[in-house]
């Protein structure tokens, strides 16, 4: 196991040893101080639990779903338009499957911000609704948190149910670089970051060490290990210092429950789906990463976060071979998985309570350049679609102009999606909470309700 790879996955031996209130991510004078945080926020959920999947790179929305078949020649590209099952709605060719779905979805069409060049700061604002300009570089303690960390902060699971999980890789700002920001808990703490799962689920012997008991500690061993943590926090008999032993007391029965959870280790045994079900998500890593999210969810889990690249630059960042590399590779996978997605959670009942997010960095260019026919970044116009959890089913939101450069109708920004996501998670997005320096923020800062997308 890479030395990245064993810091990121929470081990067995961590979640046994917390014992310092560093490890709730806050420190004592603040964890005594911090105001309670009232965890009904007066908003009645219409999703139980979200599935994020972010196209990471840019995926390019003139080839996709905004495809412009009448615009000028420098500006359609080479595939042709599909109808799909939204009356006047086109997809691409390569996307047969998804098109048959588009009843149930929404598209955004005229998405846009302020980030052109930096993956990172564009990753940043995709997911946290903060636009901070081009301001890049890696993962800081400052940001704003992911979703997945507000959420099952403010709406936890049950105790025996991973609250937020992000897979299959912890994409970083180029090869080798540091870890893009927006999917970490930022300053709610290292303790609200995201379970992170990065093993490839479509080999064989997939599994979750750190879920797994050793061979030598039986779950009456830990049991009792479990009641003397919690003896030894009833002896603090100072107010102040029992919360702060209580805090650490949940923390540690959280992890406790997690290792003698069969409901939670049983979420991540893949293996238990049906071949057929597989390989229509697709035998790859991310198909059948989000068929994980799926199962995920389905066992408690509030939101699961897929970003589909190990790196900025690895797969939906076309600045060259666009039209090769989509229709090789990257349409056809996403097609299969998320086509499936939605199938899948339709027919298992599960979609009116599973919101559907697949967001991206930003858009391509109007133009094809000539780098092998590519285009390069475009943050003036894009799209993302939204399904499930109480997102009004085919519909259309926004326009782009007649090439697909500029918006034209309805514009909308990453932080009206995220606040709408949180409303329909039953958070309110106005809602402030202390970081860890106790300094009030609020969580999505320059947010707004889209009703118009809402069932």
């Amino acid at each position: 196991m890479s030395d990245m790879m064993s810091k990121q996955l929470v081990s067995r031996r961590e979640m046994l040893r917390i014992g310092s209130v560093g490890a709730t991510g806050l420190s004592l004078d603040q964890l005594l101080n911090a105001d309670v945080i009232n965890r009904s926020s007066g908003i009645a959920p219409r999703a139980t639990s979200c599935i994020i999947i972010h196209l990471n790179g840019g995926p390019s929305h003139l080839d996709m779903w905004d495809m412009k078949p009448n615009g000028p020649s420098e500006s359609r590209g080479e595939f042709k338009p599909i109808p799909s099952s939204l009356p006047g709605i086109q997809l691409c060719e390569h996307l047969p499957r998804l098109s048959q779905v588009m009843h149930h979805c929404t598209l955004v069409r005229s998405m846009h911000h302020s980030v052109n060049n930096s993956h990172a700061a564009a990753v940043y604002v995709s997911l946290t609704g903060h636009d901070r300009g081009e301001a890049g570089g890696g993962a800081k303690p400052t940001d704003h948190p992911c979703p997945g960390a507000i959420v099952s902060l403010l709406r936890p699971p049950a105790q025996d149910a991973v609250g937020h999980v992000a897979l299959p890789y912890q994409t970083t700002e180029g090869t080798g670089g540091p870890p893009q920001p927006g999917f970490f808990a930022g300053w709610l703490g290292k303790g609200h970051d995201p379970f992170w799962v990065l093993q490839d689920p479509n080999v064989d012997g997939f599994g979750i060490p750190t879920l797994t008991l050793p061979s030598d500690v039986s779950p009456e061993r830990l049991a009792a290990r479990g009641q003397l943590l919690s003896r030894s926090g009833t002896q603090m008999v100072d107010r102040r210092l029992h919360a702060a032993s209580s805090a650490m007391t949940d923390f540690k029965g959280r992890a406790f429950d997690l290792l003698t959870s069969s409901r939670a280790q049983q979420a991540f045994e893949i293996h238990r789906e049906h071949e057929q079900l597989r390989t229509s998500y697709g035998r790859n890593i991310y198909g059948q990463s989000i068929l994980l999210a799926r199962r995920l969810i389905e066992g408690g889990t509030r939101v699961v976060t897929m970003t589909w690249a190990p790196s900025a630059n690895d797969t939906w960042d076309t600045h060259s071979s666009n039209f090769k590399r989509l229709k090789s590779t990257l349409l056809p996978q996403f097609d299969a998985a998320c086509s499936t997605l939605l199938t899948d959670l339709l027919q298992r009942g599960m979609l009116d309570d599973t919101l559907v997010a697949v967001l991206g960095d930003f858009g391509r260019t109007p133009t094809i350049n000539a780098n092998d026919a590519g285009r390069d970044h475009w943050n003036h116009c894009y799209t993302i679609l939204l399904a499930g959890g109480g997102i009004r089913a085919g519909y259309v939101h926004g326009a782009s102009s007649r090439t697909g450069a500029w918006v034209a109708d309805h514009p909308v920004t990453p932080a009206e999606i995220i606040a709408t996501m949180y409303h329909l998670l039953g958070v309110d997005y106005r809602r402030i909470i202390n970081d860890q320096m106790g300094r009030p923020q609020q969580i999505v800062p320059d947010g707004r309700l889209l009703p118009e997308i809402l069932a």
